[in-house]
């Protein structure tokens, strides 16, 4: 067609009239496209609906972020209904939806044509290139006032004319796409086509600060105008599908988009980039200063600029509005029986902490689908969790402020020793680190559980008001516990699978560090639900002895046999019977028996401490104290996760210790030499100090028991 245009000097008529063409006729070639995609989308719809079947391409409103639409709350509530509820964005509209899969399928399509239009535009461009006659063109445009012949040159068919022309329809159906109206782009569109065609190409390659695309754009509902380096942004919370700067005929992207708006900028930005990479692969090497990135500036101005801020303020008002919920931090089980270990199957998080975890994977989804900015995305989950950090300490200071469980884990001698305590084992590695065991050389011999009973029975005596005496805050803690260790998992997952490779920026100074700050504060959040444990065990270990602690200073004197436990031991009993159940749903079996695993020894501790403090006891008495450790440990052994065969043996031990007041002083003597490291000297010197009616005690009874424990 070239050659023979040349040959009948036409050239520059031919360009004029493509030049006059092309935007029309890319415009009805993508309009032409969208609407053959829809008529494919709804035959296929019409096909599946008289099949019976159900189509999920345009389902709007399905809830299907992260599999969670098929669970349900036993009161029939979808679990996804409610957290979507949080969500500043529609089901369609989140990282995974048909909306934004919908946009990105159209905009290939789209964008993979115009590449093969610019194919065959390239091969023209250098052809009319090689025919033009400078001297035909002047002929031509003789007569023409200056203006006019300005104008022609501007209608002189290029490769830079083509490629600005593609470009700029490519950014209005985004403009349509993501419902931003383009203020520059159908107005000055011929300016800049007539500029970049007039342009020749040169081997000498620009600082290209005059080619390309210059994009200006508002959208519909424009009240807030924005200055940004000379682009204008207009905008208003809620968008409208026209306004009074839409071009009169648009591209109909509607009909096969379930939605549409400023979030589709997160499926928009992979075709773009893509495409501007295709289209710099076909440029002839002569074409390079045309500058080819016009469209992927504009829509990374897009997100840079207006979509980042916007979703900041969207999120933090959910993530607000999450915590600040009534329910947010209302422990509710589903499973009143037991625990369950997942969010399938009813693990029983929060609502206000299973929100933020939803909210974080939805924004780390973003920095999914637009890796150049995730740096920022991942600053704004580190600041998502941080506000989030605050409320959750402060619910739990709610429960735990002036109270002494709260206070003596604080203390540096009572920390060490839980930390040394084999029991924290089950704890997270952010309680029980390898450091610290490893500057305990020798401290296997110590028996820290017995060192740790000591510091709590020397609190004696322990007053009412300093405990928790509300069971509903008992119920908080462990929830809380659980929810902050579930966040913290996911929090960790996500870091790892977070995009590592920012584009176009230092990856120690943005994707490394934004995953260090997440993992850090995964870090936080373990410590706080160790926190709630650590109160837990020892409110439940301080409980105990505010019970026990009445066996002190008074005479067991009893006149029958033990039928029933002390009524003390009694209301121990059901207090941790009641707990227990009542937390049993919230915590997993290795939590409920750091919890209640130190009542025991703590129990056997303070039984056999009390004897210093008795003025006397018969042989009722000391059945009546064997009667209140079976009690306690009979209690101890229902509970499922507790090992009941060490609380057997520790509460055996209390036993053997009372009945050994039913010796003689000689036999006593005799069972010491024997067994002299069974329990302790000061232990063995009680047994002889205590009043017992009818045994007599030599005067140097505790003489000769020095001297046999001595030895």
């Amino acid at each position: 067609m070239v050659e023979c245009l040349s040959l009948l000097n036409k050239i520059a008529a031919a360009s004029a009239l493509i030049c006059q063409r092309l935007r029309p006729t890319v415009h009805g070639i993508i309009t032409s496209r969208i609407k053959a995609h829809s008529e494919f989308i709804n035959s296929s719809v019409d096909k599946a609906t008289r099949t019976g079947a159900t189509s999920l391409h345009l389902m709007k409103g399905q809830l299907e972020s992260y599999q969670l639409s098929k669970q349900k709350r036993q009161n029939g509530i979808s679990l996804a209904g409610n957290l979507l509820a949080v969500s500043p964005v529609s089901p369609v509209m989140a990282p995974t939806g048909k909306a934004q899969a919908a946009a990105k399928e159209l905009l290939n399509s789209i964008l993979d044509s115009v590449v093969r239009i610019f194919g065959n535009h390239i091969v023209i461009g250098e052809l009319i290139e090689s025919k033009s006659s400078p001297q035909s063109d002047t002929k031509i445009l003789k007569s023409m006032s200056t203006d006019a012949y300005l104008d022609s040159k501007a209608s002189h068919f290029s490769i830079g004319f083509s490629l600005t022309v593609l470009q700029s329809e490519c950014q209005q159906l985004i403009c349509e796409i993501l419902r931003a109206t383009p203020e520059a782009a159908s107005a000055d569109a011929a300016v800049q086509t007539a500029r970049l065609a007039s342009k020749a190409p040169t081997k000498e390659k620009s600082d290209g600060s005059e080619d390309g695309l210059t994009f200006a754009f508002r959208f519909t509902d424009a009240t807030l105008s924005v200055p940004n380096k000379g682009v204008e942004f207009k905008h208003q919370g809620g968008w409208s599908k026209k306004g009074s700067d839409v071009s009169q005929e648009g591209y109909g992207s509607a009909a096969v988009l379930p939605e549409q708006g400023m979030y589709l900028a997160a499926s928009v930005y992979r075709p773009v980039h893509q495409f501007t990479e295709r289209l710099a692969s076909m440029l002839p090497k002569r074409y390079s200063q045309l500058g080819n990135d016009g469209l992927l500036a504009f829509v990374e101005n897009f997100v840079k600029d207006h979509l980042l801020p916007t979703m900041f303020v969207d999120y933090r008002k959910s993530v607000q509005a999450a915590i600040s919920s009534p329910a947010a931090f209302r422990p509710r089980a589903h499973n009143h029986a037991s625990y369950a270990s997942s969010i399938e199957k009813g693990r029983p998080v929060l609502q206000g902490l299973l929100a933020i975890d939803y909210l974080a994977k939805e924004v780390l989804g973003w920095a999914q689908a637009i890796p150049k900015f995730a740096a920022d995305l991942m600053k704004y989950v580190q600041t998502f969790l941080e506000r989030t950090y605050e409320r959750c300490r402060t619910s739990y200071m709610e429960a735990v402020l002036e109270k002494q469980s709260y206070m003596i884990i604080g203390r540096h001698d009572i920390d060490k020793l839980m930390r040394l305590d084999p029991a924290s084992a089950c704890l997270p590695n952010a309680f029980s680190q390898s450091n610290v065991r490893n500057n305990s050389s020798g401290a296997g011999s110590i028996d820290v559980e017995s060192e740790l009973s000591v510091l709590l029975l020397n609190l004696r005596p322990i007053r009412q008001e300093n405990l928790i005496r509300d069971n509903h805050k008992i119920v908080l803690l462990a929830s809380l516990s659980d929810s902050l260790e579930y966040v913290a998992d996911s929090i960790e997952r996500l870091v790892q699978v977070s995009p590592q490779n920012v584009e176009g920026g230092n990856p120690s100074q943005t994707s490394s560090s934004p995953a260090r700050d997440l993992a850090l504060s995964a870090n936080e959040y373990r410590k706080l639900a160790i926190d709630c444990l650590k109160v837990l065990r020892v409110e439940m270990q301080l409980e105990t002895i505010f019970h026990l602690q009445e066996m002190t200073h008074r005479e067991y004197l009893e006149n029958q046999d033990a039928e029933e436990p002390d009524d003390f031991v009694i209301s121990l009993t059901a207090q941790i019977t009641r707990r227990d159940e009542e937390i049993a749903p919230f915590v997993s079996g290795v939590k409920r028996n750091y919890i209640f695993g130190g009542i025991c020894g703590t129990a056997a501790n303070a039984s056999i401490k009390a004897l210093a403090d008795f003025k006397s006891i018969n042989l009722f008495g000391v059945q009546q104290i064997c009667r209140n450790s079976i009690s306690l440990e009979q209690t101890l052994a229902a509970i499922p996760s507790i090992d009941s065969e060490a609380a057997e043996q520790k509460l055996e031990h209390v036993r053997t210790y009372y009945e050994l007041l039913n010796m003689t002083s000689e036999a006593l003597l005799t069972f010491v030499t024997e067994h002299e490291h069974l329990f302790t000297p000061s232990e063995y010197i009680n047994l002889l100090k205590v009043q017992i009616p009818g045994r007599e005690v030599p005067l140097d009874a505790q003489d000769r028991m020095k001297e046999i424990l001595s030895h």
